[in-house]
């Protein structure tokens, strides 16, 4: 190789010197990006402090908050054993639609028993009545024979008197004077025993009148046992009180069931609402009638306005099986939470997909409470 091949000392010093736009440009996309990500953060913690200060700061929240139910417990309140189980468990049903049936066969009976006995009564009141006009019949006659008697004593007493008289200027024998003073005797007797009669015969009518008075009474018990007997009997069809969903089935024909016994239970489509447990702190804003943004877990994505319809009186451990006792020495202060209604819109319930128990997120505008009272009407 000769000289002239070589590179030479410029030549070396061009290809080893290192590039200065590389670093320069690459240190400045750097910057840029730093700047930008910068700007990001500040703009983002600006937005958030001014969405704090105008909306976030009047809202409180929890998740500690459940959906629940109104559930009517279906009990029966008359024994017998199970004739028939029209629905099966967990199916939707009407208001008035049947649920269980019982075997009425006693009851029927009972109700015929009751019956009778009622027609029995009223037989035995139609016989009273009968006795009624007869005592009447013969108070009346009675009466006749009192006005009879006393024309009998005024013609006795006019007898006596004309036959004294000509006995005192003798022109009446002795015996004449005495058969007209018997005969005024014996109608007066005869007046005393009249009056004493219409006396009896008013007694009788009102003896009467008071033996059906107390028939009326019976025929009224009598009367009450059949709506008695009426009532038991068609307790044996145990109906639907509302629309809702039939749960806790737990019966099988055939089985016993005593009055009182809990046999299943009915969720109505209209008695869902969520309940929230605020703490202590929390509440100073929350107030009826207040706006409440609700989501569900079961609804992922979606959320219902709802308004606060009450707050209970009370925290949930006054209300527990065993409320704590704070009288001790070794008394550690917990924040006690308070139970809120929120009343749902009408949409969520017709998602079909709310169930009494389920977890919820709700967020309270304190700012929209004070509600008027029609306005709490509609949200219940």
């Amino acid at each position: 190789m000769s000289r002239q091949d070589l590179p030479s000392a410029q030549d070396r010093a061009s290809v080893d010197a290192p590039s200065q736009d590389g670093p320069a440009r690459s240190g400045g996309h750097r910057r840029a990006l730093l700047a930008g990500i910068a700007a990001l953060v500040l703009a983002g913690a600006g937005y958030g402090g001014w969405y704090y200060w105008t909306e976030g700061r009047f809202f409180e929240d929890t998740d500690d908050a459940y959906v629940q139910a109104d559930i009517a417990r279906i009990s029966s309140r008359v024994q017998g054993y199970v004739a028939s189980l029209p629905v099966e468990e967990n199916a939707h049903v009407r208001a008035g639609e049947v649920l269980v049936r019982l075997e009425d066969g006693d009851y029927r009976t009972a109700l015929a028993t009751a019956q009778s006995r009622v027609a029995t009564a009223d037989r035995r009141l139609a016989r009273i009545d009968a006795q009624i006009d007869a005592a009447r019949a013969a108070v009346r006659q009675a009466e006749a024979d009192r006005d009879a008697a006393q024309a009998q004593l005024r013609t006795a007493g006019n007898t006596l008197e004309r036959v004294t008289g000509l006995a005192e200027r003798n022109f009446a024998a002795q015996a004449q004077l005495d058969s007209a003073t018997e005969g005024y005797d014996t109608a007066q007797a005869s007046l005393a025993k009249a009056v004493a009669a219409v006396a009896s015969a008013h007694a009788e009518v009102a003896v009467l009148v008071a033996q059906r008075a107390e028939a009326e009474g019976d025929k009224h018990e009598l009367e009450l046992a059949v709506d008695q007997a009426e009532r038991d009997l068609k307790r044996t069809v145990l109906r639907a009180p509302a629309d809702g969903i039939l749960a806790n089935l737990g019966l099988e024909i055939g089985d016993l069931v005593t009055a009182g016994t809990q046999l299943a239970a009915l969720v109505p489509d209209d008695a869902l609402y969520v309940e929230a447990n605020f703490k202590e702190t929390q509440m100073q804003g929350i107030t009826p009638g207040a706006r409440v943004e609700v989501t569900l877990d079961a609804l992922p994505g979606r959320s219902f306005e709802g308004r606060v319809t009450s707050a209970a009186p009370a925290t949930g451990s006054v209300f527990s099986v065993l409320p704590a006792d704070n009288a001790t020495g070794n008394f550690t202060k917990i924040v006690q939470r308070v139970p809120v209604r929120i009343a749902l819109p009408p949409e969520a319930a017709a998602t079909g997909q709310l169930r009494a128990g389920l977890s919820a997120v709700v967020a309270v505008d304190t700012r929209s409470g004070g509600a008027p009272a029609a306005r709490l009407a509609a949200a219940r």
